[in-house]
């Protein structure tokens, strides 16, 4: 049996800028193979020009012994070329099963459509991968983890030989990761080739048979998963030891930053109270659904609280108005960076000065020259990677994106940093440079909250962890517990209420 995918030579620039390099890799039937390279590396490049979306200048490709030489997605799917990219694109309002046969609907003998052979047959496409999943329900009904698994099944049945999956497991929470791996591994064991795309190194110890690593264009790396370490596929990546992920953490201050006090989040719900040192940082640790985001949606605002105080310093917040608590000195980054987060099609200065905008007024007019300094200073703290301060923020990598939400509240007028999510969809050398920000912002005097549901994270980048279970604290780990082997377990323990390890 030959192979699925044969690629040779294979080369593309843009507008004169070489993106792939002389590209050249096999994928045999049944074999997962990972993707690993930083945003920007050329793994979206090389993904289009195999789905027939963009032609290469030279090389050539081969699927299962036929040649791919033109643009069509049409030709590439008929080949057995599928797709599950990372921005989901289903039609929420159609059913599970009116979206597994999107364009190729079953008909009756009169034309019509034969909506009970539809949900019939799609019943049997969810039961080979044991789904129970309704196929009447819509789609927009659905968790992300099994949205992406509906678009797996809808590309498989196809027919597909090759599946290329985008970063499936970015937005999922961790709880149902596993669910998508197992689908990995059935289509595997089916003779399913995949080319996996992923940032999380344990994703490729777990699924991959062989790692491809771009960096810059280039193919750097072409390794069974078993001949390389996870620190070899990150020098790799990015061209360069990382040494310690972990900036080195600053000694915070004796003063307390800020004081959550009683605060209760739903109607005979639990009461948090909690308090940060200048300088510190506290991890937000539990599953999805544990109140994390709650917490920080409360502080910051967005959420009203039932009942209970949040203090910054030694003044109380006036709750329930974010404009009120940027005017306090508090600033968030959001877990949804783009839809919270930024406006993508804005520019770089328009979302660096979105929150205080009122600061570049004068007469109701805005001071674009001084507004463009400031962001661009603020910018320059953060190393952030652009072309110009012009440039749409849609266009730049995850880690950049992240770099404009976190650089817009440098200044002095922040005293409180909450964080959710961080380095969620964020490259491996990125996340060492907002790590690095996160801990200088620290040292500058800041109280930090941080949310993640990354343990490595949390345990990594926190003084403390503070663990939630179903909205309730159950347990704190200092820095000297997290110091620790067990540290990991134990808070994995604590989220689910288990007994903490005696170490």
């Amino acid at each position: 049996m030959g192979s699925v995918l044969e690629i040779d030579g294979l080369e593309k620039s843009f507008s004169g800028v070489p993106v792939l390099k002389n590209i050249t890799f096999r994928i045999e039937p049944g074999e997962v193979v990972a993707l690993a390279g930083e945003n920007g590396a050329g793994k979206s490049t090389l993904f289009k020009i195999v789905t027939g979306q963009v032609k290469a200048d030279r090389g050539t490709i081969h699927v299962d012994g036929e040649i791919l030489d033109r643009i069509d997605t049409r030709v590439a799917r008929e080949l057995g070329i599928g797709i599950v990219p990372q921005e989901l694109a289903p039609y929420p309002d159609l059913t599970v099963y009116e979206n597994l046969f999107v364009g190729r609907e079953i008909r009756s003998s009169l034309r019509l459509l034969d909506r009970p052979g539809m949900m019939a047959k799609a019943k049997e496409m969810l039961d080979v991968f044991g789904l129970a999943i309704d196929p009447a329900k819509k789609m927009r009904t659905l968790s992300t983890a099994y949205t992406q698994i509906v678009e797996i099944v809808k590309a498989t049945t196809w027919g597909a030989k090759l599946l290329l999956l985008d970063e499936p497991t970015s937005s999922i929470p961790e709880q149902e990761v596993e669910r998508l791996h197992e689908i990995v591994r059935a289509l595997r064991d089916q003779g399913v080739a995949m080319m996996y795309t992923t940032h999380r190194m344990s994703e490729i110890e777990e699924l991959a048979d062989r790692v491809l690593v771009m960096r810059d264009g280039v193919l750097v790396t072409d390794s069974p998963v078993s001949d390389v370490t996870p620190d070899q596929i990150i020098t790799a990546m990015i061209g360069r030891d990382l040494g310690n992920l972990f900036p080195a953490l600053p000694k915070p201050s004796k003063n307390i930053g800020l004081s959550v006090k009683d605060l209760v989040l739903a109607k005979d719900g639990p009461a948090v109270s909690f308090e940060v040192r200048e300088g510190e940082i506290l991890g937000l640790g539990g599953l999805v659904g544990a109140g994390r985001t709650e917490v920080i949606e409360t502080i910051y605002g967005i959420r009203k609280a039932v009942s209970g105080e949040v203090w910054i310093g030694s003044t109380p917040l006036t709750m329930g108005s974010p404009r009120l608590t940027i005017d306090s000195g508090i600033a968030i980054v959001p877990e949804d960076r783009k839809g919270a987060g930024l406006v993508l099609q804005r520019s770089i200065t328009e979302n660096g000065s979105l929150p205080r905008m009122k600061d570049h007024l004068f007469a109701g007019f805005i001071r674009m020259v001084r507004r463009k300094q400031v962001v661009r200073e603020a910018m320059d703290q953060v190393s952030l990677k652009s072309r110009s301060l012009d440039q749409p923020a849609s266009t730049l990598s995850g880690g950049n994106q992240q770099k404009i939400v976190i650089g817009r509240w440098l200044g002095d007028q922040t005293k409180v940093l909450l964080l959710d999510e961080p380095t969620r969809g964020v490259d491996v050398g990125a996340r060492g440079e907002i790590y690095t920000i996160i801990r200088d912002l620290a040292a500058a005097g800041l109280s930090v909250v941080l949310a993640s549901s990354d343990t490595p994270e949390l345990i990594g980048l926190s003084h403390r962890v503070m663990v939630l279970r179903d909205g309730r604290v159950t347990g704190e780990l200092k820095r000297d517990d997290l110091d620790n082997v067990a540290s990991q377990e134990n808070i994995f323990r604590l989220s689910s209420g288990q007994e903490l390890l005696e170490v």
